[in-house]
Order: structure tokens, then sequence, then C-alpha cells
């Protein structure tokens, strides 16, 4: 039970709704719709243990579970709805071993946010907008607004004040804790007057925080004006290239990519961001002839960073935003029109030596979740093997 939700409207409830859910169950719905709108939850039927949510309850978190606010934990009474500040909402079933009931039934929609501010949190910045028409009715120009580095100037529209803010220039500040990489700044707008100030002034603060499973993207307005709260949540920038030899200076661009037996393959995996202090590692790969399906009839060269293939080989890659591999195509291939490849991405801070990145073969029983750590999937191909190829093939 439970999963990821990404349209913008839908029906959850609790595993075999409207029968009894099952005992022991643990159920967590991640709700995230497009940015810039909120997620707003209704509950249409609750019937569950007791009134007072201690064996089986459901909860509901502003964003990712672990690192958002409680908004209500219910397990019986009144219908509730609940309205996101982000574009992310979690939903937790929980039942414990004793009773179980009918449970729960909830419908989600996304609602447009305040159009005043709009964020995005993109690969190399961060994508700030401001409406003229809001900055003008608190008494301003477009031509007074600054960053905290007057250098890094705004695109003005007749509409817009935009602002692209890279992570590690234009006054950007990175700071650090257990679990998060906070950017942040400061779109400034300052009144004129010098002696007596008839207008206040207008802090936008921006900020891009990257947490354990996701990017979150903050704008707030402060220094008592109209407070705006913008909370958006993104995914890394990730991709994965062919590349005909293991110097990887010439990519290849054939789709499908057709190769011999026993040919080596060259990948090279890319993070796009322009923050230094990240590191990419490759956690699992493994191949199927279905791109949707890598569990009926896969086969894996590598997972958890523990080798299963014994022609998968790690290179030296120039730059921690990189990570380079190869593996010799396997008779898997020989026996099925076309092969796909899902890798399994795993991003961390760079230099942190107690991260998966570094500790590289470990099987894991349960996720470290005080490390900052993401696993992305990327899948490539098809690969193909090429007509008339002889067994013995060819081996670059």
């Amino acid at each position: 039970c439970g999963g990821s939700l990404s349209d913008s409207s839908g029906m959850l409830q609790s595993p075999h709704y409207p029968e009894s859910y099952p005992n022991n169950a643990d159920c967590e719905w991640e709700i995230q719709v497009e940015s810039n709108f909120r997620v707003t939850l209704t509950f249409r039927d609750i019937v569950m243990q007791s009134s007072t949510c201690q064996h089986d309850y459901i909860e509901v978190y502003d964003g990712p579970r672990h690192s958002s606010p409680l908004l209500g934990r219910l397990c019986s009474g009144s219908f509730p709805t609940y309205v996101s500040s982000s574009n992310m909402m979690t939903i937790r079933f929980h039942s414990d071993s004793r009773y179980s009931f009918r449970g729960f039934q909830a419908h989600y929609s996304s609602i447009p946010a305040d159009h005043n501010t709009t964020l995005l949190c993109l690969p190399e910045y961060m994508h700030a907008v401001v409406s003229r028409d809001y900055i003008q009715s608190q008494g301003y120009s477009a031509e007074m607004v600054t960053l905290n580095d007057n250098h890094c100037r705004p695109t003005v529209t007749s509409q817009e004040i935009i602002f692209n803010i890279p992570y590690d220039r234009c006054g950007t500040i990175r700071e650090e804790n257990n679990d998060t990489i906070n950017y942040s700044n400061t779109i400034k707008v300052a009144s004129s007057g010098y002696i007596i100030k008839r207008k206040k002034n207008i802090h936008l603060h921006v900020s891009c925080k990257m947490l354990q499973k996701t990017w979150m993207q903050v704008m707030y307005t402060a220094e008592d004006t109209i407070d705006v709260n913008e909370y958006q949540f993104g995914r890394y920038d990730m991709n994965i290239t062919f590349y005909d030899s293991s110097a990887f200076l010439q990519e290849v661009h054939d789709s499908p990519y057709y190769i011999d037996l026993n040919q080596n393959l060259y990948l090279q995996a890319c993070l796009h961001s322009s923050d230094p202090n990240l590191k990419v590692f490759v956690d699992t790969c493994v191949a199927s002839p279905d791109p949707y399906d890598f569990n009926t009839l896969a086969y894996d060269l590598v997972r958890d960073g523990c080798r299963s293939d014994p022609s998968y080989v790690t290179y030296y890659s120039p730059n921690s935003h990189l990570a380079r591999f190869k593996f010799n195509a396997f008779e898997f291939i020989s026996r099925h029109p076309s092969v796909y490849l899902k890798c399994e991405l795993m991003v961390c801070r760079r230099g942190d030596y107690s991260s998966h990145c570094y500790r590289g073969c470990t099987r894991r029983a349960k996720r470290d979740t005080g490390k900052v750590e993401e696993k992305v999937n990327v899948v490539v191909g098809p690969i193909r093997r090429r007509e008339g190829a002889a067994q013995s093939g060819n081996s670059t």
C-alpha cells in the first residue's frame, strides 16, 4: 500500500476499503503536484479503532514526513480538509495487531498558489519570479529590485521581474546541517528615502534545501510586510550516456544502440548541478527487455553498489558529478530483441565518507535517514544485438 501520486487530483484509501483493513499495516502516500500549486486533501469516510488515535490512525504531513510539520492525526469523527503550504503532502496510515474496521477514503486535488511570487529550484540555479504588479502595488518600481549581490541583475519584462540565481555565486549562502544542504539568497526592494522612510523595505528570502529524498524550495517575504510563503519540491536532473571506449571522449548517439555479443559497453552518469559539493554513485543497474518492468524478467549488473556481473567495472571520474562504468554485452541480450537498463544513481554530500557513495558495496537492510542521500532512477536503451554478429563478438 502507499506510493507516489503526481496527478493533479486523485483518490487514496486504506487497503481493502470498504472491507476491513489488515492488521499491522503501515502505508505512506507522497502526493506531489505541479510546481506553484498546493495540495488540498478532503476525507470522505473514516471508520477506525477508538477515538484516541493511539492504535490505528492517519497522519497528514505538510511535505515529506521526516522533515515537515504534522498537520493532523485522525481516526474517527468529522471529515476534515487539509491544504499544504507547498506542492507536496504526505499521508501515513498505521494499524496495530488487534481490531480492524472499514478504514478511510480521501480525495485530493491541486489548487493554484499565490502568483505574486514563484520559485523553481533548477539544476544550475534558483529561478525566482516576482510580479511587477505586486511590486508596484507596494509603491516600488522594478528598477529598485536587487539581490544580495548588486552585480547580478534580473531580467525585467512587462509583467515580471526574473532572477536566475546560481547556487555558488551572486551572494548565495550555502549552509549544512545533519540532513540538509541549504542555499539561500535575498531579493531586496529598498525605500529610496534617506532620512524618512515612507515605505517599508521588502525582503524576499529565497531558499532551496536539499533533503534526504527531494529538493525543497522556499520563498517568503519578511521585514514587516505581507507574508508570502512559497514551498516547492523537485528532483535531481541526471542522465546516462554511452561512450565508444574507456577514454570517454566520444559519445554514442545511436538509438537503438546496436552492439556485438561480448562487446564492452561504456557508460557515464552525470549530475547536472552548479553545487560542486555533491557526489554521484552508481548504486544499482538492472537489465530488462521491458522498459516498464524491471522485476519480472531482469538481470542484475550491480545492486546496492555490489557487483553482480563479473564484467562490471567502475572507472576513475574527473569530478564528483560523474560516475563512469562498463560491462560486457551478456548472453541476456542475445535472447531478447531489445534490452533496456535501469540504473539507480545515488547523490551524496562530497567528503561524507560515511555515506553510501564512499562506502560502496553494502547490503543495507534499512536506509540511513540521517544522511543526505537520494536515489534517482534513469532508464537508458534500447540496446540491440547487431544482426549477424559473431558469437565471439568484438571487444574494444
